[in-house]
């Protein structure tokens, strides 16, 4: 949690605002962490297939896709999907 004062002299100078930040612990257990983000951040059109099969391996996967899908991740592979496919999962929740 971060902890944001408002500028002195001005009218909110005594109002304290509380950020909460993501807890992204689970990010240090993916095995995307271990692998490098070439394989989950490829150049537009290069193949996905590679970062699926580590996902699919991931003991966090879910949460990775959770997190994803939350902070609207528009780029790379995530929890096992690509963009277009999060794009879809987003369309048809809603």
């Amino acid at each position: 949690m971060i902890e944001r004062f408002s500028p002195s002299g001005t009218l909110l100078s005594m109002h304290t605002e509380m950020i909460t930040t993501p807890d992204l612990a689970w990010q240090e257990e993916a095995l995307c962490a271990q692998t490098g983000a070439d394989f989950f951040f490829p150049e537009p059109g290069s193949s996905v297939r590679d970062a699926k099969r580590i996902c699919a391996l991931c003991p966090i996967r879910s949460a990775c896709l959770e997190y994803a899908l939350s902070n609207d991740e528009r780029f790379g592979v995530w929890g096992g999907l690509s963009e277009k496919e999060r794009l879809a999962l987003r369309r048809t929740a809603h």
